[in-house]
């Protein structure tokens, strides 16, 4: 531990009550570089891409885990490969587009050094002249360790974090669900915005607002509860909501819009965090995963990534596309999306009280872990584990 992270864990003073949670940490400099180093390049796995992203040999996918840039990259005998993305010369980026593809090799800019899909270092300029002691084997681009579960790529920066599915527990099951059970699927695109919130805002998600601020939700029938919570100690959760037709459909032009085609309205909609910020949601026939990453204190990159199945014919590839680009996502036309209030939240942190509270199903006797699936009281599991990773202690 640095100097600055002790700093931070001193910096805050936890309240005491179990369901506030001070709002210093959502605007504090000191406890986002502590975050970094504790959460985003210690032990947790985070997912990075779906195969569907890389289908093919040479393809590559660019991301980054807090503000270190990686590569996925899909080498020539199909195996994928997670890599930082920094020449082992002078710390170069080696690939800039958020996608592409190599036919030869990655080539760093600076000095014309070259590695294959795997990383390997296969030429330098000038190597004759290099130390007698250099050997190409020992400057690849540093690997990253990686695991995958039903095609989400996921990794970690720490080798000595215990497997995934020690972090995932019991939502993996409706993360894989969720991700039409691991069976192949195929790209449709991309929405990418910047919220100008603190990273942690963006993950606070909870069952109460949903049928508050999502009017597709309240049509299609989620105020009535009828669902579960699937929630882990480190906060990993899965909420899988019943979901239902509805019944006045005249608001749209065209109402195959909110038809289910594909999946049973019972099982009609996941929303899974299967770790510190990203979400893969199913609702209705959408398929989205959502990568997220800070970009600072005050700003949060998502890329919401859209998919249908791979066997999916064009008719249902069509319906899954218009769910996902115009019924909810980040300008959805027919549902609000939560963006309406993460900056109103970081705009607002120096007004009225000093702490968020966490009201929704707090009631006498309840256990956070098996709340009802509209409640908010499942997210005050995920910050008891942060509070405890980033060594911030409760008031006496």
């Amino acid at each position: 531990m640095n100097a600055n992270t002790q700093f931070a864990s001193d910096l805050v003073t936890w309240p005491k009550p179990l369901n506030e949670v001070p709002k210093i940490v959502f605007d504090d400099e000191q406890v986002y570089q502590a975050e970094l180093q504790k959460l985003f390049y210690g032990q947790i796995w985070h997912p990075v891409a779906h195969e569907a992203e890389i289908p093919n040999p040479g393809d590559y996918k660019t991301i980054h885990v807090g503000e270190l840039p990686i590569i996925l990259s899909r080498d020539k005998d199909g195996s994928v490969h997670a890599l930082h993305n920094a020449c082992a010369h002078r710390g170069t980026m080696v690939a800039t587009a958020f996608l592409g593809h190599v036919k030869d090799n990655f080539e760093c800019p600076y000095h014309r050094w070259a590695y294959d899909s795997a990383g390997n270092l296969i030429g330098c300029p000038g190597i004759e002249q290099f130390p007698e002691n250099f050997k190409k084997e020992n400057f690849g681009l540093k690997p990253i360790r990686m695991e995958t579960v039903a095609g989400l790529i996921f990794v970690t920066l720490d080798e000595n974090t215990p497997p995934l599915d020690t972090q995932l527990g019991a939502v993996e099951e409706p993360l894989a669900r969720s991700l039409a059970n691991g069976a192949p699927l195929k790209l449709l695109g991309y929405q990418k915005i910047n919220y100008n919130a603190n990273w942690k805002v963006y993950r606070d998600q909870d069952g109460y607002h949903a049928p508050l601020l999502h009017v597709a939700f309240s049509l299609l029938g989620w105020r009535g509860g009828k669902g579960y919570c699937v929630m882990e100690d480190n906060g990993n959760m899965a909420l899988v909501s019943e979901l239902a037709q509805a019944q006045k459909k005249d608001f749209l032009k065209d109402p195959s819009l909110i038809e289910f085609k594909g999946v049973d309205p019972k099982q009609g909609s996941f929303v899974v965090a299967p770790s510190i910020v990203s979400i893969v949601s199913a609702h209705l026939d959408i398929i989205n995963i959502r990568f997220a990453m800070p970009r600072g204190l005050r700003k949060t990159e998502v890329h919401w990534a859209y998919f249908c199945r791979a066997d999916d014919d064009e008719e249902m590839m069509r319906h899954r596309l218009r769910q996902s680009s115009n019924l909810l996502g980040p300008s959805g036309l027919v549902s609000i999306e939560d963006a309406a209030c993460f900056q109103r939240i970081q705009a607002a942190l120096d007004a009225g009280s000093e702490n968020s509270y966490f009201l929704k199903g707090m009631v006498d006797g309840v256990d956070p872990k098996n709340s009802a699936q509209n409640d908010e009281v499942a997210g005050l599991v995920w910050w008891e584990f942060y509070r405890q990773m980033m060594g911030f202690q409760r008031a006496a």
